[in-house]
């Protein structure tokens, strides 16, 4: 049994580690900080940030030695008296921020807790990272008492399910020192922490299709717009140099095979390698389904294809499927726009003025669609509606050699004209 002498006076602990509050409250904030400026997510992570209270501090000192703990003189310091947690959307997000910590701090430990139990245990998964504190984030000279020399701070990295989950377990189980024996009330908490961690597993593989939907979205709409703009560059005389032509690799797709999810990236990305007779045949592929399909999703089907079509100069069935996505979604502002671009390569500068007229009268604030408009009053003669357009153009922020080679070709025609 501990000699009763040997036990630290708790009184004395606590007034010491009070003394320490503004000290300790001036480091998290200065920490804190420092995270928020310099960890970027595409997704941004919500911050909690805390002292640990006294009696968890002191509850925990009493498992050291005797000798190391009755010092009340000096502060017994420990890893996680400072902490902030940085809660995640996504499980890539938490590895993403490990990365990023270590470029502007420097990290003394990483542990990954949790992650050596099986399915069947129910404990909590988190990233935790031990820091030294910066310098700048030191607290200022005239607080007292001076942070303590072997000071660490401790950040913890989970997504929202897991630290959901750590938050329910502390209150259950650490908090109430309650360790269930009973095998069927074991079962249903393991159950419960197995679910959360499918639910993380699913909610990146959703993301993980986002991304890669978005990324072949991105560059077939590209490869759409660089068509259309050579076509104008060539009909206006302007300098092409410098347009993306750049190639296109391989990007798999681990869904379903056969789904209306695999199928609709399938088709995305034969339309960006260029096979667009394959892309096509998707996309029809996947309107066949229209029965299981919402009106939306048609919608966006057939502005698909329709970008297919234009780009094997099939200008008639490209305007017929912008046109059809249009009806299913009346507010599709990019199909319209779509349509005016197709007749303003066909050089019917009437229809392509009445489309960008409607897509901007849904969205106003579309800078590509001025400056087609632009093009096409400057091809119809009307030189100052294309003036007020481009103009509109560069307030939105669209300014490239397009637009610009265009505003010196109506200068040049206002010049002549006087």
């Amino acid at each position: 049994m501990r000699d009763a002498k040997e036990l630290p006076k708790k009184v004395k602990i606590e007034r010491l580690y009070a003394s320490y509050t503004l000290v300790f409250s001036e480091v998290l904030s200065k920490i804190e900080a420092k995270l928020k400026s310099n960890i970027r997510l595409q997704s941004m992570p919500t911050y909690k940030a805390r002292i640990k209270s006294f009696p968890s501090y002191y509850k925990k000192i009493l498992r050291q030695k005797p000798k190391e703990s009755s010092q009340t003189e000096k502060l017994v310091t420990l890893t996680d008296m400072l902490g902030i947690r940085i809660i995640c959307a996504f499980m890539e997000d938490t590895e993403n921020v490990v990365t990023q910590l270590s470029s502007f701090l420097t990290i003394r430990e990483i542990e990954h807790k949790g992650y050596e139990q099986s399915f069947r245990e129910f404990g909590y998964e988190s990233v935790h990272v031990l820091i030294d504190i910066p310098d700048d984030c030191k607290p200022t000279e005239n607080l007292s008492p001076p942070l303590p020399d072997d000071m660490v701070f401790e950040i913890q990295v989970r997504t929202i399910l897991q630290d959901a989950w750590a938050e329910v377990e502390h209150e259950l189980i650490y908090k109430t020192d309650f360790n269930p024996f009973d095998k069927p009330l074991r079962r249903k908490l393991a159950a419960i922490n197995a679910n959360l961690s499918l639910a993380d597993t699913i909610f990146q593989e959703i993301r993980d299709y986002q991304n890669k939907l978005q990324a072949e979205l991105g560059i077939r709409r590209n490869t759409f717009y660089d068509k259309a703009d050579r076509i104008t560059d060539d009909e206006l005389g302007f300098n092409s140099a410098g347009k993306n032509t750049q190639g296109y690799s391989s990007m798999p797709s681990i869904y379903e095979k056969g789904s209306i999810d695999d199928l609709v990236l399938s088709a995305l990305h034969e339309h960006n390698l260029g096979n667009f007779d394959k892309a096509v045949s998707i996309y029809s592929q996947i309107l066949d389904k229209k029965a299981v399909l919402q009106d939306t999703m048609m919608s966006v089907i057939l502005k698909h294809r329709g970008m297919a079509y234009f780009a094997q100069n099939e200008y008639d069935k490209a305007i017929e499927d912008f046109k059809s996505s249009e009806d299913y979604d009346p507010k599709a502002f990019r199909s319209i726009y779509y349509q005016g671009i197709v007749f303003e390569v066909l050089k019917n500068y009437d229809a392509s003025i009445e489309c960008f007229n409607r897509s901007l009268s849904i969205d106003p604030f579309q800078s590509h669609v001025y400056y087609r408009r632009s093009v096409s009053y400057f091809e119809n003669g009307k030189y100052e509606e294309a003036m007020a357009d481009i103009n509109k153009a560069f307030e939105l922020g669209l300014d490239n050699e397009d637009t610009r080679q265009l505003r010196a070709r109506i200068l040049k025609k206002f010049d002549m004209d006087m």
